[in-house]
């Protein structure tokens, strides 16, 4: 199940998504703290749902030139304060491809389990989030750029 940013704090869904006993990708609400996040996950977890992935898509800031602010601060924060793994959302938080790229290899290096990226053969005739999609082809050389990265920082793909 996906959780996304607007139903963060839908207290009512969490609590019915915490006794589904499915996986859940829990996204952070678009102006939520770290503290927020966190303790609107425990409405899931409390349920006994323990099958919670935490995903960082950017929170909103005063900046605009990108859809969000990527928080690379909160995937080291999080995987701090929790056991829970931590998913990025590098599309989601820039809402432009050519920056799907970099902030991909950013988020492995600050140490998120898993990522979330869109691709699309034809962006530009996308229902939806085009402009954030980047070509399969440019998703194969991104893995291929995403194992070193890993490696400098102790960890595997």
């Amino acid at each position: 199940l996906q959780v996304g940013a607007r139903n963060m704090q839908n207290f009512e869904l969490l609590k019915e998504v915490g006794m589904s006993r499915r996986a859940v990708l829990f996204k952070r609400g678009i102006s939520a703290t770290l503290k927020e996040y966190l303790q609107a996950a425990e409405y899931i977890l409390s349920r006994g749902n323990d099958q919670v992935m935490l995903c960082e898509r950017g929170i909103r800031a005063v900046e605009d030139y990108t859809r969000n602010t990527f928080d690379l601060n909160a995937i080291p924060v999080l995987k701090e304060l929790t056991h829970l793994p931590v998913i990025a959302d590098p599309s989601q938080a820039t809402g432009k491809w050519s920056y799907v790229s970099p902030m991909s290899r950013a988020a492995v290096a600050a140490g998120a389990d898993g990522l979330i990226l869109e691709v699309h053969d034809r962006p530009e005739e996308a229902l939806s989030d085009g402009e954030q999609s980047i070509l399969p082809a440019r998703f194969a050389a991104l893995m291929r750029e995403l194992r070193p990265v890993a490696r400098a920082v102790g960890r595997t793909l």
